[in-house]
């Protein structure tokens, strides 16, 4: 056997103990928990997180910094300033609204605390997405839009196949849609929607893999055992309290 030389073993300690020595890196800020503690959202919004669990949707959701996602169907923006931080001022977000959901002075707010949240106002058969443009859409509590019908609220009924077509074009190889939205039972989807404002998970995802993307998963972080799927999300016994699904899918 051959003798150790002693300058190995030295060198070997000196490099252990510097190595031990050595500060460690200071951990990353986690996106998602800074978006949530934010100081501009507002109380209002802040109320609503018990129950709709931004911190393990998004974590979920998985859109890094420097994205660009569409936030579909952006409503007040609950969803639109907590992308906003996550993507990060080298990202974008694009809060896509029909003019009669949109409160001028909500957004005025949210564009001015967040430069990288681009209001967008269309009517629903006008909202068009550019080719490409997208890493990513999020659309909570509004995808069973797409099957509403309501003379009162300006909204036709939608080609849904050629909606999607437009999503499919509009995000990038790789990039992701991820889909929140009240369980309902199976049936025809208008029929449902116009009934209960809820869509049947499984007719979303045979939505989406007709159109080209593929499932990537599911969470059931929001699932409630005790909603019966048969009444109106409106309901005082159900409202604010529904079971909802959500899934992801990614354009390959």
């Amino acid at each position: 056997m051959k003798p150790i030389s002693m300058l190995a073993v030295l060198g070997a300690l000196a490099l252990a103990h510097s190595a031990a020595a050595a500060p460690k890196k200071a951990a990353k800020a986690d996106p998602v928990a800074a978006a949530i503690a934010d100081s501009h959202r507002s109380d209002a919004n802040r109320k609503l997180d018990e129950n709709r669990m931004p911190d393990k949707v998004l974590a979920f959701a998985g859109f890094k910094a420097g994205s660009a996602v569409a936030d579909w169907g952006a409503g007040g923006g609950y969803y639109t300033e907590l992308l906003a931080d996550v993507v990060g001022p080298k990202g974008r977000v694009y809060a896509i609204n029909s003019p009669a959901f949109a409160k001028p002075e909500v957004w005025a707010a949210i564009t001015q605390a967040h430069p990288n949240v681009l209001s967008l106002l269309a009517p629903a058969q006008a909202q068009v997405l550019a080719p490409g443009s997208l890493d990513g859409i999020f659309a909570h509590l509004e995808y069973h839009d797409l099957y509403f019908v309501s003379e009162k609220y300006q909204h036709p009924a939608l080609d849904v196949p050629a909606v999607l077509k437009n999503w499919f074009a509009a995000v990038r190889p790789g990039g992701t849609v991820v889909i929140i939205d009240h369980v309902g039972p199976a049936g025809d989807p208008r029929a449902v929607v116009d009934k209960y404002h809820r869509i049947d998970p499984a007719r979303v995802r045979a939505d989406l893999e007709g159109a080209g993307f593929v499932f990537e998963g599911s969470s059931d972080v929001l699932h409630r055992t005790d909603d019966p799927h048969d009444v109106g999300v409106f309901d005082p016994a159900v409202r604010g309290k529904t079971d909802r699904f959500i899934l992801k899918f990614r354009r390959p």
